[in-house]
């Protein structure tokens, strides 16, 4: 054994880390690198050392073991690559705080480096890579990640706000780690929906050092508070001081969008996707913008990337199907567009799914001057609305169904179809914007800007008279009438968070009732499952929690049923690009 390794070994044992009992995973694509890996593990005196010869591979080891450490290679040959293990690993919350992740690989490009620096690994170390070196990186990786050990089991169990507090107790034990510190407790607090906390904290590391990362942080919360301006600023600075830094090309492109300002997020997002073009929610979001403007080849060339580097993505996106079947549609290639509208049935199914893509067909048909097969559509469509005993669809289809309906000729249905998206999305006024552009198109501009008026009138008094039922103590009263409103308006996010808040608080006025506590939690599942990121989220279901017995074991456990029958429960905020 080399005098260097020698020397690594002692240096480990003075450190106290004892890397027998450590978990490792091994994904690598060629045998003869897994076994030198392999090796150089278990000269640290490794035992329990798993591999994995491809992405998929390393995914199913994942969700069933939590490794202390990974050594991941960029490229895995077909199928996921390793910034698409590292995205998916992080999505599904896969690793704890303290685990480390190495990305080992062959790949120098800005491109390669950036795409699996944007999930963050521990370091990205470039081969060929000597036995000294990779023991050297752990072991100053592994002290570093440590100070998060304590965390761990908090994290696990989805309790932020305790992982917070936790992060600021230990900045007093380990001064020199005390940003990286910072900066999980930020993400916690973020993750808890204590939005004001995690502010103070950017802030506080603001006051020492002009980090990016806590400037970009404090731009989104921001942004989240509705104050786009300030928003715009602190990312447009963040990419002045470093015009690498690509979450802030995503942000300052998301604030233009909510400004309604669509060309100047178009600029934006085509620089994002130059420096790191393989994310899938930056292409299709691009692609998306592109379409909006009529940049047809922009559009094409982004939602073709899309569906490329999506293929074993966990992001992978219906969208992109769409999106390049409306762009052939508007090149008269009726035939690929059709292609693509069958794979994306076929692939994702599901009536939400197969809906779009009627929708998306009749589009492309009268695109390409098709009228009566687009007619044929529409009709379709429009008996579809008239069957009373079927759920609305989300507001993006239902734009989409309008704008289609309109142009076949309908009147009625798609008039019903905006006042109803307008009802549910009456406060969001980028929304209501696109919704008045539709009228305009439909040559209804006048009676369309009349039409929206009197539906966000109509969502307000429906809410508000739930709300003063609530304030007045009728609160019986209050929660029938707002179970009344969520049937009307499904997706209106006021509504769905003042249901939830009214019926938390008959349970602090008159004890706990567990079929009250799953109503709320279903309301509020519903919630983040629409708009992942909303502030009140994680606040309303702490407050459950503290009123459960048991120290919210009761509404822990309902909340792990509602999952098992209603799928994962998505991140309670999601800052990070998408």
């Amino acid at each position: 054994m080399s005098g260097d390794i020698m020397t690594s070994m002692a240096n480990h044992a003075e450190n106290g880390i004892d890397w027998e009992e450590k978990r490792y995973l091994i994904i690598d694509d060629f045998v003869g690198i897994r076994q030198l890996l392999r090796e150089s593990l278990r000269n640290l005196g490794a035992k329990h050392i798993d591999q994995a010869s491809s992405g998929g591979e390393a995914m199913v080891l994942l969700a069933k073991t939590r490794y202390d450490v990974v050594l991941c290679d960029y490229n895995l040959g077909d199928g996921k690559n390793g910034q698409q293990v590292l995205e998916e690993a992080r999505i599904r919350n896969l690793m704890l705080p303290s685990s480390v992740w190495l990305m080992v690989s062959a790949e120098k490009s800005v491109e390669s480096v950036m795409g699996a620096a944007e999930h963050q690994p521990d370091a990205y170390i470039i081969k060929p890579i000597t036995e000294a070196v990779l023991l050297t990186r752990l072991n100053r990786v592994w002290v570093k990640k440590q100070v998060f050990s304590e965390i761990d089991q908090a994290f696990a169990d989805k309790d932020y706000l305790r992982a917070a507090k936790l992060c600021g107790e230990q900045v007093t034990h380990h001064p020199l780690h005390a940003i990286d510190l910072l900066r999980m407790q930020a993400t916690l607090l973020l993750k808890a929906g204590e939005v004001q906390q995690a502010g103070a904290v950017y802030e506080q590391v603001l006051q020492e050092r002009d980090y990016n990362w806590a400037r970009c942080g404090l731009g989104k919360i921001r942004m989240a508070d509705g104050d786009l301006e300030s928003a715009r600023m602190m990312f447009q600075a963040v990419i002045a001081d470093n015009r690498f830094y690509i979450d802030a090309f995503d942000q300052l492109a998301h604030s233009f969008q909510l400004q309604g300002k669509t060309e100047e997020a178009f600029d934006v997002l085509q620089k994002a996707a130059k420096l790191s073009p393989n994310s899938v929610p930056r292409q299709r979001s691009l692609g998306q913008t592109a379409l909006k403007l009529g940049n047809i080849p922009v559009a094409e060339k982004a939602f073709r990337k899309c569906i490329e580097i999506g293929e074993f993505s966990v992001r992978k996106t219906v969208d992109a199907y769409l999106g390049l079947a409306r762009v052939c549609g508007q090149k008269n290639d009726t035939k690929e567009a059709i292609r693509l509208l069958n794979a994306a049935v076929h692939q994702f199914g599901g009536d939400q799914v197969t809906l779009r893509a009627k929708i998306t067909e009749g589009l492309v048909y009268h695109e390409s001057g098709d009228f009566r097969r687009a007619r044929k559509s529409g009709d379709e469509l429009e008996a579809m609305l008239a069957d009373e005993t079927r759920q609305r669809p989300d507001t993006e289809t239902c734009l989409d169904m309008a704008t289609l309906l309109f142009a076949v000729g309908v009147k009625d249905a798609p008039v019903n179809l905006l006042c109803y998206v307008t009802r549910n999305n009456h406060d969001n006024a980028a929304l209501l914007d696109d919704v008045q552009k539709i009228f305009d198109r439909a040559r209804m501009t006048d009676e369309g800007m009349e039409l929206i008026r009197n539906a966000r009138l109509e969502a307000a008094e429906m809410m508000n008279r739930g709300v003063l039922l609530w304030k007045t103590g009728k609160l019986a009263e209050a929660i029938e009438w707002m179970r009344v409103a969520r049937r009307a308006l499904p997706h209106n996010m006021r509504i769905l968070f003042n249901s939830a808040q009214i019926i938390i608080s008959e349970l602090q006025n008159n004890g706990y009732q567990r079929g009250l506590a799953d109503e709320a939690i279903g309301v509020l599942m519903h919630v983040d499952s629409l708009a992942p990121g909303q502030q009140r989220f994680a606040q309303l279901m702490e407050q459950l929690a503290m009123l459960a017995p048991m120290s919210g074991v009761v509404a822990a456990a309902a909340a792990s049923e509602y999952e098992a029958a209603n799928g994962p429960v998505p991140e309670s905020t999601r800052f990070t690009s998408q």
